[in-house]
Protein backbone atom coordinates (compact mmCIF):
# COMPACT_ATOMS: atom_id res chain seq x y z
CA UNK A 1 0.00 0.00 0.00
CA UNK A 2 1.22 3.51 -0.49
CA UNK A 3 0.45 6.58 0.71
CA UNK A 4 -1.14 8.20 -2.51
CA UNK A 5 -3.50 5.23 -2.55
CA UNK A 6 -4.80 6.34 0.57
CA UNK A 7 -6.33 9.37 -1.16
CA UNK A 8 -3.16 11.61 -0.55
CA UNK A 9 -2.24 14.86 -3.12
CA UNK A 10 0.63 14.50 -4.61
CA UNK A 11 2.55 17.38 -3.05
CA UNK A 12 1.74 15.84 -0.10
CA UNK A 13 3.22 12.42 -1.14
CA UNK A 14 6.13 13.94 -2.51
CA UNK A 15 7.30 15.34 1.23
CA UNK A 16 6.31 12.41 2.70
CA UNK A 17 8.63 9.91 0.39
CA UNK A 18 11.65 12.97 1.20
CA UNK A 19 11.23 11.88 4.80
CA UNK A 20 12.21 8.52 3.58
CA UNK A 21 8.60 6.54 4.24
CA UNK A 22 7.35 4.63 0.85
CA UNK A 23 4.30 3.00 2.84
CA UNK A 24 2.17 3.80 5.76
CA UNK A 25 2.08 2.59 9.10
CA UNK A 26 -0.75 0.51 10.15
CA UNK A 27 -3.03 3.26 11.91
CA UNK A 28 -1.99 5.35 9.23
CA UNK A 29 -3.98 3.12 6.38
CA UNK A 30 -6.89 2.59 8.57
CA UNK A 31 -7.00 6.17 10.06
CA UNK A 32 -6.58 8.45 6.75
CA UNK A 33 -9.30 7.44 4.88
CA UNK A 34 -11.56 7.76 7.74
CA UNK A 35 -10.19 11.43 8.30
CA UNK A 36 -10.72 12.32 4.81
CA UNK A 37 -14.15 11.21 4.66
CA UNK A 38 -14.89 14.21 7.49
CA UNK A 39 -15.88 11.51 9.88
CA UNK A 40 -15.08 11.24 14.05
CA UNK A 41 -12.33 9.44 14.97
CA UNK A 42 -10.99 7.36 18.19
CA UNK A 43 -7.85 5.84 17.09
CA UNK A 44 -5.65 3.56 19.96
CA UNK A 45 -2.27 3.40 18.93
CA UNK A 46 1.01 2.91 20.96
CA UNK A 47 3.82 5.88 20.34
CA UNK A 48 6.08 5.21 17.83
CA UNK A 49 3.60 3.75 15.39
CA UNK A 50 3.69 6.85 13.16
CA UNK A 51 0.00 7.93 14.72
CA UNK A 52 0.98 12.07 14.38
CA UNK A 53 0.88 12.06 10.51
CA UNK A 54 -2.25 10.00 10.81
CA UNK A 55 -3.97 13.27 11.54
CA UNK A 56 -1.54 16.14 10.12
CA UNK A 57 -1.71 14.58 6.56
CA UNK A 58 -5.43 14.25 6.33
CA UNK A 59 -5.60 17.50 7.83
CA UNK A 60 -3.44 19.31 5.43
CA UNK A 61 -5.35 17.28 2.49
CA UNK A 62 -8.88 18.40 3.47
CA UNK A 63 -7.73 22.16 4.03
CA UNK A 64 -5.87 22.43 1.24
CA UNK A 65 -8.38 21.36 -1.05
CA UNK A 66 -10.93 23.58 0.95
CA UNK A 67 -13.10 24.95 -2.29
CA UNK A 68 -15.40 27.21 0.03
CA UNK A 69 -12.07 28.27 1.96
CA UNK A 70 -12.32 32.30 2.58
CA UNK A 71 -8.93 34.44 3.83
CA UNK A 72 -9.02 33.75 7.32
CA UNK A 73 -10.22 36.63 9.71
CA UNK A 74 -7.55 37.83 12.68
CA UNK A 75 -7.83 34.73 15.33
CA UNK A 76 -9.85 32.62 12.71
CA UNK A 77 -8.40 29.03 13.11
CA UNK A 78 -9.22 25.99 10.59
CA UNK A 79 -7.98 23.50 12.82
CA UNK A 80 -6.97 23.19 16.53
CA UNK A 81 -4.67 20.09 17.39
CA UNK A 82 -4.47 20.17 21.18
CA UNK A 83 -1.45 18.60 23.42
CA UNK A 84 -0.62 18.09 26.33
CA UNK A 85 2.52 19.36 26.50
CA UNK A 86 5.23 22.41 25.06
CA UNK A 87 7.34 19.22 23.69
CA UNK A 88 4.97 17.53 21.90
CA UNK A 89 3.13 20.91 20.62
CA UNK A 90 6.38 21.59 19.32
CA UNK A 91 6.67 18.46 17.72
CA UNK A 92 3.42 18.35 16.10
CA UNK A 93 3.74 21.66 14.83
CA UNK A 94 7.72 20.21 12.91
CA UNK A 95 5.78 17.23 11.82
CA UNK A 96 3.32 19.93 10.08
CA UNK A 97 5.67 22.01 8.42
CA UNK A 98 7.61 19.33 7.07
CA UNK A 99 4.50 17.98 5.31
CA UNK A 100 2.78 20.98 4.53
CA UNK A 101 5.64 22.47 2.25
CA UNK A 102 4.89 23.96 -1.21
CA UNK A 103 1.29 23.85 0.01
CA UNK A 104 -0.38 26.97 1.02
CA UNK A 105 -1.13 26.71 4.50
CA UNK A 106 0.41 28.64 7.75
CA UNK A 107 0.42 26.01 11.05
CA UNK A 108 1.31 27.82 14.21
CA UNK A 109 2.35 26.23 17.74
CA UNK A 110 1.13 27.97 21.06
CA UNK A 111 2.48 26.88 24.53
CA UNK A 112 3.64 28.31 27.80
CA UNK A 113 6.61 29.18 29.39
CA UNK A 114 7.51 31.58 26.34
CA UNK A 115 6.53 35.17 25.67
CA UNK A 116 2.91 35.36 24.55
CA UNK A 117 3.31 38.60 22.72
CA UNK A 118 4.78 36.78 19.40
CA UNK A 119 2.26 33.81 19.82
CA UNK A 120 -0.54 37.12 19.85
CA UNK A 121 0.90 38.65 16.08
CA UNK A 122 1.21 35.00 14.57
CA UNK A 123 -2.44 34.53 15.61
CA UNK A 124 -3.44 38.16 14.51
CA UNK A 125 -2.86 36.87 10.61
CA UNK A 126 -5.39 34.24 10.82
CA UNK A 127 -4.28 30.34 11.08
CA UNK A 128 -4.65 27.28 8.84
CA UNK A 129 -3.97 24.93 11.52
CA UNK A 130 -3.26 25.56 15.43
CA UNK A 131 -1.33 23.50 17.71
CA UNK A 132 -2.01 24.28 21.16
CA UNK A 133 -1.40 23.53 25.06
CA UNK A 134 -4.48 23.68 26.93
CA UNK A 135 -3.33 26.48 29.49
CA UNK A 136 -1.68 28.93 26.82
CA UNK A 137 -4.70 28.41 24.28
CA UNK A 138 -7.40 29.33 27.60
CA UNK A 139 -5.00 32.28 27.88
CA UNK A 140 -5.16 33.56 24.87
CA UNK A 141 -9.12 32.84 24.15
CA UNK A 142 -9.80 34.83 27.18
CA UNK A 143 -7.55 37.32 25.49
CA UNK A 144 -9.79 37.15 22.56
CA UNK A 145 -6.61 36.58 20.24
CA UNK A 146 -8.26 33.48 18.94
CA UNK A 147 -11.88 32.73 17.74
CA UNK A 148 -13.40 29.51 16.19
CA UNK A 149 -16.01 30.83 14.40
CA UNK A 150 -14.20 28.86 11.42
CA UNK A 151 -12.62 26.01 13.08
CA UNK A 152 -13.76 22.92 11.42
CA UNK A 153 -11.71 20.13 12.87
CA UNK A 154 -10.82 19.38 16.61
CA UNK A 155 -7.75 16.99 17.47
CA UNK A 156 -7.15 15.92 20.97
CA UNK A 157 -3.18 14.01 20.58
CA UNK A 158 -2.68 12.18 23.25
CA UNK A 159 -5.85 12.37 25.41
CA UNK A 160 -4.89 9.74 27.68
CA UNK A 161 -1.99 11.54 29.06
CA UNK A 162 -4.13 14.53 28.97
CA UNK A 163 -6.21 13.08 31.35
CA UNK A 164 -3.08 12.42 33.52
CA UNK A 165 -2.03 15.95 33.79
CA UNK A 166 -5.30 16.96 35.12
CA UNK A 167 -6.46 18.87 32.56
CA UNK A 168 -10.05 17.59 31.92
CA UNK A 169 -11.26 20.83 33.04
CA UNK A 170 -9.85 22.39 30.73
CA UNK A 171 -10.91 20.53 27.59
CA UNK A 172 -14.49 20.58 28.71
CA UNK A 173 -14.18 24.47 28.96
CA UNK A 174 -12.62 24.75 25.66
CA UNK A 175 -15.52 22.33 24.14
CA UNK A 176 -18.12 24.93 25.22
CA UNK A 177 -15.59 27.56 23.21
CA UNK A 178 -16.06 25.45 19.92
CA UNK A 179 -18.69 24.92 17.32
CA UNK A 180 -20.56 22.01 18.04
CA UNK A 181 -20.39 21.00 14.20
CA UNK A 182 -17.46 19.73 13.40
CA UNK A 183 -14.98 17.03 13.29
CA UNK A 184 -13.27 15.77 16.09
CA UNK A 185 -10.34 13.17 16.37
CA UNK A 186 -9.18 11.49 19.43
CA UNK A 187 -5.57 9.52 19.55
CA UNK A 188 -4.70 8.25 22.54
CA UNK A 189 -2.46 5.26 24.12
CA UNK A 190 -4.82 3.73 25.38
CA UNK A 191 -8.72 3.51 26.04
CA UNK A 192 -9.48 3.47 29.52
CA UNK A 193 -13.15 4.62 31.11
CA UNK A 194 -12.28 8.14 31.41
CA UNK A 195 -11.13 8.55 27.57
CA UNK A 196 -14.27 6.33 26.74
CA UNK A 197 -16.24 9.29 28.62
CA UNK A 198 -14.54 11.64 27.65
CA UNK A 199 -15.29 10.58 23.75
CA UNK A 200 -19.00 10.15 24.27
CA UNK A 201 -19.33 13.37 25.26
CA UNK A 202 -16.95 15.19 22.18
CA UNK A 203 -17.51 12.97 18.87
CA UNK A 204 -20.25 11.97 17.40
CA UNK A 205 -20.83 8.51 16.02
CA UNK A 206 -16.56 8.33 15.98
CA UNK A 207 -15.06 5.47 13.91
CA UNK A 208 -13.19 3.37 16.45
CA UNK A 209 -9.44 2.18 14.93
CA UNK A 210 -7.95 0.51 17.54
CA UNK A 211 -3.79 -0.74 16.29
CA UNK A 212 -2.80 -0.85 20.28
CA UNK A 213 -4.75 -4.47 21.34
CA UNK A 214 -2.95 -6.96 20.57
CA UNK A 215 0.19 -5.58 19.17
CA UNK A 216 3.39 -5.40 21.27
CA UNK A 217 5.00 -2.15 21.25
CA UNK A 218 7.95 -3.74 22.62
CA UNK A 219 8.83 -6.21 20.54
CA UNK A 220 12.11 -4.76 19.29
CA UNK A 221 13.43 -3.79 22.52
CA UNK A 222 15.74 -5.86 24.50
CA UNK A 223 14.59 -5.18 28.54
CA UNK A 224 17.41 -5.66 31.20
CA UNK A 225 17.00 -4.83 34.25
CA UNK A 226 19.94 -4.46 37.40
CA UNK A 227 19.43 -4.35 40.78
CA UNK A 228 21.55 -2.00 42.58
CA UNK A 229 22.27 -0.30 45.71
CA UNK A 230 20.30 3.08 45.32
CA UNK A 231 23.27 5.40 46.20
CA UNK A 232 25.03 3.93 43.20
CA UNK A 233 22.62 4.35 40.38
CA UNK A 234 24.45 7.18 38.90
CA UNK A 235 27.74 5.49 38.87
CA UNK A 236 26.16 2.60 37.39
CA UNK A 237 25.05 4.45 34.89
CA UNK A 238 28.58 6.24 34.01
CA UNK A 239 29.70 3.12 33.67
CA UNK A 240 27.21 1.89 31.32
CA UNK A 241 27.87 4.68 29.29
CA UNK A 242 31.54 4.00 29.00
CA UNK A 243 31.27 0.05 28.57
CA UNK A 244 28.79 0.91 25.48
CA UNK A 245 29.39 2.86 22.21
CA UNK A 246 25.28 3.96 22.32
CA UNK A 247 25.56 7.55 20.26
CA UNK A 248 23.14 8.48 22.41
CA UNK A 249 20.96 7.61 25.25
CA UNK A 250 17.68 9.48 26.81
CA UNK A 251 17.50 8.86 30.48
CA UNK A 252 14.72 9.09 32.93
CA UNK A 253 14.22 10.14 36.28
CA UNK A 254 11.40 10.54 38.15
CA UNK A 255 12.17 14.24 40.28
CA UNK A 256 13.24 17.36 38.39
CA UNK A 257 15.86 17.72 41.30
CA UNK A 258 17.68 14.06 40.27
CA UNK A 259 17.42 14.96 36.48
CA UNK A 260 19.76 17.90 37.41
CA UNK A 261 21.98 16.40 39.67
CA UNK A 262 22.46 13.31 37.20
CA UNK A 263 23.20 16.02 34.64
CA UNK A 264 25.67 17.35 37.31
CA UNK A 265 27.40 14.41 37.73
CA UNK A 266 27.45 13.61 33.64
CA UNK A 267 29.25 16.86 33.52
CA UNK A 268 32.19 16.22 36.03
CA UNK A 269 32.90 12.92 33.98
CA UNK A 270 32.58 14.65 30.42
CA UNK A 271 29.72 13.30 29.16
CA UNK A 272 27.60 16.32 27.10
CA UNK A 273 24.25 15.84 28.88
CA UNK A 274 21.32 18.38 29.85
CA UNK A 275 18.00 17.90 31.36
CA UNK A 276 14.07 18.73 30.63
CA UNK A 277 11.88 18.99 32.55
CA UNK A 278 8.83 21.74 34.31
CA UNK A 279 10.37 23.48 36.18
CA UNK A 280 13.22 24.39 32.67
CA UNK A 281 12.38 27.35 30.66
CA UNK A 282 11.08 26.93 27.60
CA UNK A 283 14.23 28.29 25.93
CA UNK A 284 16.01 26.00 27.70
CA UNK A 285 13.97 22.95 26.92
CA UNK A 286 14.07 23.83 23.38
CA UNK A 287 18.16 24.36 23.33
CA UNK A 288 18.26 20.62 25.49
CA UNK A 289 15.92 19.08 22.47
CA UNK A 290 17.62 20.74 19.49
CA UNK A 291 21.02 19.28 20.46
CA UNK A 292 20.05 15.88 21.29
CA UNK A 293 18.10 15.82 17.74
CA UNK A 294 21.60 17.06 15.69
CA UNK A 295 23.80 14.85 18.51
CA UNK A 296 25.79 17.35 20.03
CA UNK A 297 24.54 16.08 23.42
CA UNK A 298 25.26 12.28 23.90
CA UNK A 299 22.35 11.74 26.87
CA UNK A 300 19.05 13.59 27.57
CA UNK A 301 17.36 13.35 31.07
CA UNK A 302 13.99 13.87 31.72
CA UNK A 303 11.13 13.21 33.75
CA UNK A 304 7.91 11.71 32.06
CA UNK A 305 5.99 14.92 32.19
CA UNK A 306 9.02 16.58 29.56
CA UNK A 307 9.32 13.53 27.72
CA UNK A 308 6.35 13.35 25.85
CA UNK A 309 6.96 15.09 22.31
CA UNK A 310 10.74 13.33 21.93
CA UNK A 311 10.87 11.80 18.77
CA UNK A 312 14.27 10.84 17.86
CA UNK A 313 15.28 8.57 14.85
CA UNK A 314 17.10 6.03 15.56
CA UNK A 315 17.82 6.17 19.06
CA UNK A 316 19.49 3.18 20.72
CA UNK A 317 18.86 3.07 24.00
CA UNK A 318 16.58 3.96 26.95
CA UNK A 319 17.92 3.85 30.47
CA UNK A 320 15.64 4.76 33.75
CA UNK A 321 17.88 5.54 36.49
CA UNK A 322 14.29 5.52 38.39
CA UNK A 323 11.11 3.09 37.61
CA UNK A 324 8.46 5.62 36.85
CA UNK A 325 5.29 6.28 39.19
CA UNK A 326 2.91 5.32 37.26
CA UNK A 327 3.89 1.57 35.67
CA UNK A 328 2.08 2.99 31.94
CA UNK A 329 4.54 5.43 31.98
CA UNK A 330 7.46 2.41 31.30
CA UNK A 331 5.96 1.54 28.25
CA UNK A 332 5.86 4.86 27.04
CA UNK A 333 9.46 6.23 28.18
CA UNK A 334 10.90 2.59 26.61
CA UNK A 335 8.87 2.98 23.50
CA UNK A 336 11.44 6.22 22.22
CA UNK A 337 14.08 3.29 20.92
CA UNK A 338 12.98 0.46 18.80
CA UNK A 339 10.94 2.18 16.67
CA UNK A 340 10.30 1.54 12.76
CA UNK A 341 11.29 -2.02 13.08
CA UNK A 342 14.91 -1.07 14.26
CA UNK A 343 16.31 -2.74 17.74
CA UNK A 344 16.74 -1.16 20.48
CA UNK A 345 17.73 -1.30 24.13
CA UNK A 346 16.01 -0.68 27.59
CA UNK A 347 17.75 -0.68 30.82
CA UNK A 348 16.67 0.38 34.07
CA UNK A 349 18.29 0.52 37.40
CA UNK A 350 16.74 -1.01 40.35
CA UNK A 351 16.39 -0.17 44.04
CA UNK A 352 14.77 -2.33 46.92
CA UNK A 353 12.39 0.85 47.29
CA UNK A 354 10.99 0.53 44.01
CA UNK A 355 9.44 -3.25 44.26
CA UNK A 356 5.63 -1.57 44.29
CA UNK A 357 6.46 -0.10 41.06
CA UNK A 358 8.51 -3.04 39.49
CA UNK A 359 4.98 -5.44 39.94
CA UNK A 360 3.00 -2.86 38.95
CA UNK A 361 5.26 -2.66 35.84
CA UNK A 362 5.48 -6.95 35.06
CA UNK A 363 1.82 -6.81 35.68
CA UNK A 364 1.04 -4.16 32.85
CA UNK A 365 3.50 -5.82 30.74
CA UNK A 366 2.88 -9.30 31.56
CA UNK A 367 6.30 -9.70 31.44
CA UNK A 368 8.79 -10.68 34.55
CA UNK A 369 11.99 -9.14 34.86
CA UNK A 370 15.02 -11.29 35.29
CA UNK A 371 16.89 -9.41 38.23
CA UNK A 372 20.91 -9.29 37.09
CA UNK A 373 23.67 -7.78 38.63
CA UNK A 374 26.55 -6.38 37.55
CA UNK A 375 30.35 -6.93 38.11
CA UNK A 376 30.93 -4.37 40.77
CA UNK A 377 27.65 -3.46 41.60
CA UNK A 378 26.93 -6.32 44.04
CA UNK A 379 24.53 -5.31 46.32
CA UNK A 380 25.37 -4.65 50.11
CA UNK A 381 23.84 -6.87 52.34
CA UNK A 382 20.89 -4.37 53.20
CA UNK A 383 20.09 -4.17 49.56
CA UNK A 384 19.55 -7.11 48.72
CA UNK A 385 15.34 -7.22 46.98
CA UNK A 386 13.47 -9.71 48.73
CA UNK A 387 11.19 -11.96 46.60
CA UNK A 388 8.96 -12.91 49.18
CA UNK A 389 5.05 -13.42 48.85
CA UNK A 390 4.18 -10.68 51.63
CA UNK A 391 6.58 -8.05 49.41
CA UNK A 392 4.10 -9.51 46.29
CA UNK A 393 0.98 -9.85 48.06
CA UNK A 394 0.87 -6.97 49.82
CA UNK A 395 1.00 -4.55 46.72
CA UNK A 396 -1.67 -2.66 47.96
CA UNK A 397 -1.45 0.64 50.47
CA UNK A 398 -1.33 -1.08 53.71
CA UNK A 399 -4.82 -0.32 55.32
CA UNK A 400 -5.03 0.53 58.84
CA UNK A 401 -7.07 -1.22 61.32
CA UNK A 402 -10.05 0.45 62.61
CA UNK A 403 -12.09 -0.54 65.32
CA UNK A 404 -15.17 -2.42 63.54
CA UNK A 405 -19.04 -1.08 64.50
CA UNK A 406 -20.99 -3.74 66.07
CA UNK A 407 -23.82 -4.66 64.04
CA UNK A 408 -26.79 -5.48 65.10
CA UNK A 409 -25.87 -8.98 64.92
CA UNK A 410 -23.19 -8.61 67.40
CA UNK A 411 -25.31 -6.89 70.17
CA UNK A 412 -26.18 -8.71 73.25
CA UNK A 413 -30.00 -9.55 72.45
CA UNK A 414 -32.13 -7.73 74.71
CA UNK A 415 -33.59 -9.56 77.72
CA UNK A 416 -37.37 -9.93 77.63
CA UNK A 417 -39.24 -8.53 80.87
CA UNK A 418 -40.87 -11.14 82.36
Amino acid sequence: MSFSSLGLCKAIVENVTKQGYTSPTDIQARAIPVVLKQQDVVAIAHTGTGKTASFTLPIIELLSNDISKTVLASGEVSALIIAPTRELAAQVLANLNTYQQHINLRSVAVYGGVRIEPQLDALAQGVDILVATPGRLIDLYNRQAVNFDALQILVLDEADRMLDLGFIDDIKHIQTCLPKKRQTLMFSATFSKAIKALAQTMLHQPIFIDVATGHNPTKNIKQQLYAVDKARKHEMLLYLLKQNNWRQVLVFCKTKRGADNLVAELAQANVKAKSIHANRTQHARTIALDGFRDGSLRVLVATDIAARGIDIDDLPCVINVDLPYVAADYVHRIGRTGRAGAQGVAISLFSEDELKPLIAIERLTGKTFKRETMIGFALTPSSKVKDDDDEYGNFEPNKVNKPRRRSLSDRPAKRRRK
